[in-house]
């Protein structure tokens, strides 16, 4: 072995270590996910892995890192009519992990990357994550001016009792929709590996899917729902029954998780609120801030259809429509659209918007093995959480969708080794 070999040995090993610390960050505040992220890129780098051919040969599975560097290239070339130019900087600036995650997607990771190990880092991370925030809300339950040190020194906040203050906090620590996102991810993990040791993964799964409940999220009760019909899918169709009876039994169970989740909308307070009152536009407007949102994005799409605003111009286009119909608080919080898809039809057009939902759907097209089954869970969940949030809005869920992506490259990889 030359001194080279040597060194990409070592390497291959501290950046695999690396990379394991970056999935345990995952379910924790930004700032620590941003800098061991960064880590594990670096190393990646100095393992000077392009100067020679991949010891796991390239897959398929280059091809949605391909659909979205076209895509991230496209939001670059609308800088050539964005208004405002700072705005699509900072954009750019925000996806630049995406763009730097490109280079491992495609030209691979070392041969000590282990998918059983990763999904078991990510299973015990996402569940001690949950006592972890618990016991920091409970901190700022009982001293709310320590949120000053979360950044946000001119807030001040009273809550009448704790539930109120956890789903409010987390937002400041993580927001609650990629704390939830990660949780799910982390509990598929755990059920990925709980055939050897289920007294240790099943109850960690359950401690981790405790985060939905507690945040109150109800996007997150839908995502949640959706991967219990795939699971009662993938298990049905393991059992040797007919064709006719996996139908029957996999609608069956699709209303009854219907009935339990409508019984659980109704009886959500935001909800009830709505409920309450006459459901007409206004009302939903006044209790429900999203419908008033899409209602101004929507007013005039032949202002963005063809070729979109640019890169980072929706909210500066939100917040003119926001002034002229008296809604200065949604202007002064600069709310975005809250749809990933209406963002990317402003910003990008229709032709963004739809590569956008391509390179999502090619996820699944392109991963195999149990990577398909990753696959297939992680972009339901992010697909109908990007229906009524900006997933991609914040670095948390670029470095989230950065991290599943090399997981299940590394689930691909693997089972086309067995195969051989």
């Amino acid at each position: 072995m030359t001194k080279f070999e040597q060194y990409q040995s070592v390497m291959g090993r501290i950046n695999y270590v690396l990379f394991l610390v970056a999935v345990a960050a995952l379910p924790f505040p930004q700032i620590t996910l941003r800098y061991t992220l960064v880590a594990w890129l670096v190393a990646w780098v100095l393992e000077l892995r392009f100067l020679r051919k991949p010891s796991i040969n390239r897959t398929s599975f280059i091809l949605p890192f391909a659909l979205f560097a076209i895509w991230y290239a496209w939001r670059a070339l609308t800088g050539l009519w964005s208004p405002d130019h700072r705005a699509w900087s900072f954009m750019m600036e925000r996806y630049m992990t995406f763009a730097l995650i490109l280079p491992v997607g495609i030209w691979g990771v070392n041969e000590h990357y282990n998918w059983h190990t990763a999904a078991k880092v990510l299973a015990i991370s996402a569940a001690v994550s949950v006592p972890f925030y618990c016991i920091a809300n409970t901190a700022l339950y009982i001293r709310p001016d320590w949120v000053q040190y979360l950044g946000y020194r001119d807030w001040s906040f009273s809550y009448n009792n704790w539930i109120e203050c956890f789903t409010a906090n987390g937002s400041y620590m993580k927001h609650r929709l990629f704390w939830c996102t990660t949780q799910l991810v982390g509990t598929i993990a755990a059920v990925q590996v709980w055939r050897k040791k289920p007294q240790i993964w099943i109850p960690l799964a359950l401690v981790s899917l405790s985060a939905i409940p507690l945040t109150g999220s109800r996007q997150m009760i839908i995502s949640l729902a959706a991967i219990i019909i795939i699971a009662i899918i993938y298990f049905l169709s393991s059992l040797k029954i007919k064709r006719s009876t996996l139908i029957v039994s996999t609608v069956l169970t699709i209303l009854v998780i219907l009935a339990i989740g409508t019984l659980a909308f109704i009886h959500h307070p935001r909800m009830k609120e709505i409920l309450q009152g006459d459901v007409t536009i206004n009302h939903l407007v006044l209790k429900e801030p999203r419908v008033a949102i899409w209602q101004q994005a929507l007013s005039s799409p032949k202002d963005y259809f063809w070729k979109g605003l640019g890169g980072g111009q929706s909210v500066k286009y939100l917040e003119a429509k926001y002034n002229a119909h008296y809604m200065e608080y949604y202007s002064l919080m600069h709310y975005h659209a809250h749809n990933q898809y209406l963002e990317e039809l402003m910003e990008l057009g229709i032709f963004g918007m739809l590569l956008f939902i391509i390179a999502w759907i090619s996820i699944i097209v392109c991963a195999k093995g149990k990577g398909r089954q990753t696959a297939i869970y992680f972009v339901t969940i992010s697909m109908l959480n990007m229906l009524t949030d900006c997933m991609w809005g914040k670095f948390d869920g670029i470095a989230l969708w950065a991290i599943v992506m090399i997981f299940i490259l590394i689930q691909s990889k693997s089972t086309e080794i067995e195969r051989k």
